[in-house]
């Protein structure tokens, strides 16, 4: 089933912008009333949630800054570092299981209903047969995050420059940087996202905290430890997490069936060895990009540029004899897509392209190599 290119969305005014911006937090686009019920019932084999990896460390009573009469004794153990992962399966399997992994200062709250109360891809790609899985990254959401360095600051055991950075998008530039239009509370003319819900975008966002974690990154390998347990995986990132797949895919190929990059910041295409390339080069890639890459984003991302290195990136895979493609809607006529592009009016049109290049990368003997 292919969705139908939908209406480009009409100009909106900056009054009308400005003021779902600066909405009441009552008034968003994505209360309960504003929630689409589907014409068809979603029919589960099952669902629930896990956890994946996760350190289980001893830290002091002032790292844990416990607040009772008796403080625990010295060597308190607890677990750090592990990353949470809804799921659901569906009662007819068609595809390989896809994992989705949202990006800076989200949560997998990107892949479900959109902010204006559509269906989302969480539940989208399971309706079309795949098994489908959304984590919460490490140090974010429901994965939750490691406070000692922030108590042991607080008691006055480290020096505040031992702070890690906390930090989130403001409302006035995810709007040029997520490409909503040129300027804020102004939209591109064919704009895909459903900017009279961009309020609720905001109330979902959340402290980043990813400059807590230790190096390697965990969201790494357990990632990649996922797919494994999965049997074989598509692994999906975005932004910030959009070469996350690459980087599972060198530390344990193992389970990781094929990679789809969603707008990732850079493909790191001069990075990268060659002997790294021959590894990435034997499960195939997929990278997805929209529109308006050119436009100016008021910070030092520059899309167009990433476009052109992860097309760099591509062509070094594909040099090495893999598949590696590119899907730049406009190039099909499908104009308008921004940054947030599972969140578009058009994100199912944009999951059946992505759906059946899956499909036909996936197929029955199409394993990792």
């Amino acid at each position: 089933m292919t969705t139908p290119i939908r209406p480009a969305a009409s100009v909106l005014t900056a009054a009308l912008s400005l003021a779902a911006l600066t909405s009441s937090p009552t008034a968003s686009g994505q209360e309960l009333g504003a929630v689409q019920a589907p014409s068809s019932p979603l029919i589960l084999r099952s669902r629930g949630s896990f956890l994946v990896g996760g350190e289980n460390v001893t830290q002091t009573p002032t790292q844990l800054s416990y607040f009772t009469p008796q403080p625990p004794p010295a060597g308190t153990r607890v677990t750090v570092n592990q990353m949470y992962v809804e799921y659901m399966v569906p009662m007819l399997q068609r595809g390989a299981p896809v994992v989705m992994i949202h990006g800076a200062t989200l949560s997998g709250k990107s892949y479900d209903t959109t902010p204006d109360g559509r269906m989302g891809w969480f539940e989208y790609f399971v309706r079309r047969g795949h098994p489908t899985y959304v984590p919460d990254q490490v140090s974010r959401g429901r994965s939750g995050f490691d406070i000692s360095t922030y108590n042991d600051v607080r008691a006055g055991v480290k020096p505040v420059s031992a702070l890690p950075n906390f930090w989130r998008f403001g409302d006035e530039l995810v709007w040029t940087q997520f490409r909503f239009g040129p300027t804020f509370g102004t939209a591109f003319p064919d704009e895909q996202f459903p900017v009279e819900a961009v309020g609720e975008l905001s109330r979902q966002a959340i402290p980043d905290l990813n400059y807590v974690l230790p190096s390697p990154n965990p969201n790494i390998a357990a990632t990649a430890r996922l797919a494994t347990q999965l049997n074989g995986a598509v692994l999906m990132g975005h932004s910030q997490s959009g070469t996350l797949p690459l980087d599972a895919a060198l530390a344990d190929p193992t389970g990781i069936r094929a990679m789809v990059l969603l707008e990732p910041g850079g493909c790191r295409s001069t990075q990268f060895t060659d002997t790294q390339i021959a590894a990435l080069a034997k499960i195939p890639i997929l990278a997805v990009f929209g529109d308006h890459l050119d436009a100016v984003t008021g910070t030092v991302v520059n899309w167009q540029n990433q476009f052109n290195d992860c097309n760099a990136f591509l062509a070094r895979v594909r040099a090495a004899g893999g598949v590696a493609e590119m899907l730049h809607p406009p190039t099909l006529g499908i104009r308008g897509n921004s940054h947030m592009i599972m969140m578009d009016r058009n994100n199912l049109q944009i999951a059946d392209l992505i759906l059946t290049w899956i499909g036909r990368n996936t197929r029955a003997g199409n394993q990792p190599r």
